[in-house]
Formats: C-alpha cells, structure tokens, sequence
C-alpha cells in the first residue's frame, strides 16, 4: 500500500465528496446529504470490495479531469451513461481502471444521467463534519466541493488487477412511472391536481441542484390558500408551491418545510428519478403504503443480492486463463 496523488485538471459544478450520508441530525436542522444515487454509489465501493459507504467524488454533468500526480490506484466509475478517457482509451461507466503516475481520467455527460461516481480502492482523504464526509452543497460542511487546481489524495491505494472491467449492472429495476404514496397533504388540493399530478407527464427544468429538482407541468392547484405549520420533510417529498408548481425533494433538502405536499416518491425510486436531466420528461403513480413497503423491502433485499455478488473479485487475468476452457477440441493425426 502506499498513498496516490490528483491533481484536479478540471472540475464542473456540484462535484463534491460524498459518503453514504448523515444519518441521525434532521432534528437538528442538519440534512443528510450523501449520494444522489445511492444504488450506484454503493455499487462502485462493492465492485472494488470496499468497505461500504466510504467517500467517493460524485460528479455532476459538468464532468470532471484528473491527472495522476503520484502514485498508483484502481478505481471504479458508476453512475450515468458518461463517457470515461484514460490512457488513450474510451471507456463508459459502469467500468473499474487501474489510473497510475502520469495518467489522465476523464469524465464527460454521455447520452444520459446527470451523477457519476467514482470510488478507490484506499481511502479518499477528506474533511468530515459530525462523523461524515458527505457534503452538504449549500453549507460546503463535510468533504467539501471539487475544484479545479485542488490537490486530492488517496491513502493507502491498492491496485486491485482481479477486480479490472466492466462492472454488471442490477437487473429488474423499474422503468416505468415513478411511484408516489400521495399525501400528506393531498386532501388540500383540487381533484382535478390530483388528476393531472398522476396522468399527466412533468418534465425537469434548469432549476435542479442535490437540494430538489423542480418540475413543469399542469399547475396543482390548491382548493383555498393554504398555510401549514413547518413539519419534516423527507428526500423524495413533492411539495408544491403558491404557483402550483411541484418541487421533488433529493439528498440536501431541509429537514422542514411549510409547503403543502402531494405526495412522496418511493425511496427507490429516487435514484433513477435523480438522474433525470433538464428536458427530460417522467410521470407518476399512485400506490397505497402497503405496496410502497413491499417494494421497499424487494429493493433492499435485492440490492443486498446484487452487491454481494459484484463484491466477489473475478480475479487475475491470469487466473481467469486458468479458469476458462480454451481447448474445444483436438484433431490427432
């Protein structure tokens, strides 16, 4: 083991440090941040056979160029469709390099997904704040904001050869609508809201950050002025403006808000519905709470499955010689 330097070449907005989140601070007023895409953040610390939730680099569509200044690292890159240069070399995400002295990563916006991720098999070195390095984009507390110029350090880098390639990515996942539990304040708005709210399609505007994303589509309008005491508020939370216009909450929402809400996307939902971009159109589904919880415990169990299996090293390449059949058949004369 020894420790492995980058400097950063470039960096977009809103690339940031981030580890599996904050947990236990809302009723403090402090969010939990974390990734915006948790299924493929803790995909790339699996794929290398990290320990889960360490830091990570989370990258915006913005991209981001680094230059190995010292050392030698694997690392893993997950996330949206971006597309990765290295050495010469055009990789998509979803792949795991071994970057050393001298090289030059790359990541650019492909054809879709707004948030890469990229883990090392090491330690990132970053500031934390209330025991994590997550950061909250609006405080910069935590590992704080990439920029381009800074120095990042890896300690106690490995190469891990037997971990080298593409990285399979989770079968089964849903594609269509996502999926709310309306409330708690639906009863608030008019029956034709609630009619457009799960008919009609949204498409996401420019005003999108890691605090929410904000959406334009049929106004939800409320049936009389509404003005609720602030209450919490959790990530996937859609609340709605005086001008009927929905606001999808993400990783660094506040922990209260007074506006009402008309329903709340399922939790594992939130991960593709974060990698949405401007333009890009989605639509919603009602389910009861039973559902949601049935859906809830399906993901987890089988996003458990699933990192298990990508933690398993595939070996050496040499070793998966030895494992293949290259011989069919012979022919003796």
């Amino acid at each position: 083991m020894s420790d492995t330097e980058f400097n950063v070449t470039f960096a977009g907005p809103l690339v940031t440090v981030q580890d599996a989140g904050r947990p236990g601070h809302m009723r403090f007023g402090v969010p939990h941040s974390g990734p915006m895409d948790r299924l493929a953040f803790h995909a790339a610390h699996a794929a290398l056979g990290n320990a889960p939730g360490l830091g990570a680099l989370e990258v915006s569509l913005g991209g981001l160029v680094l230059t190995c200044t010292q050392g030698a690292v694997t690392l893993s890159i997950t996330g949206g469709d971006f597309v990765v240069d290295h050495a010469g070399q055009t990789y998509r995400s979803w792949v795991i390099l071994t970057v050393k002295k001298g090289d030059r990563l790359s990541l650019r916006a492909g054809p879709s997904g707004s948030w890469a991720y990229v883990a090392f098999a090491g330690q990132l070195h970053a500031q934390s704040w209330l025991g994590s390095s997550a950061t909250h984009a609006l405080s910069g507390f935590g590992g704080g904001a990439v920029t381009t110029g800074q120095v990042l350090g890896v300690k106690q880098s490995e190469i891990r050869d037997d971990r080298l390639g593409d990285i399979p990515q989770i079968q089964g996942i849903d594609t269509g609508p996502m999926r709310v539990v309306m409330g708690p304040q639906d009863r608030h708005f008019d029956v034709a809201a609630l009619d457009h709210f799960t008919r009609a399609p949204f498409k996401v505007t420019d005003a999108y950050d890691r605090m929410g994303m904000r959406l334009n589509g049929p106004a939800l309008a409320l049936k009389a002025a509404l003005s609720i005491p602030s209450e919490p508020i959790v990530r996937g939370s859609v609340q709605v403006a005086g001008d009927g216009v929905p606001t999808v909450l993400l990783a660094d929402h506040q922990t209260t808000g007074g506006y009402p809400k008309i329903a709340t996307v399922v939790g594992c939902d939130t991960d593709r519905l974060a990698q949405h971009r401007k333009g890009q159109e989605m639509r919603f589904k009602s389910i009861c709470a039973q559902d949601a919880v049935r859906i809830a415990r399906d993901h987890n169990a089988r996003m458990a499955e699933y990192l298990g299996q990508i933690a398993v090293a595939r070996g050496s390449f040499a070793q998966r010689l030895m494992r293949e059949n290259l011989i069919f058949g012979c022919d003796w004369h």
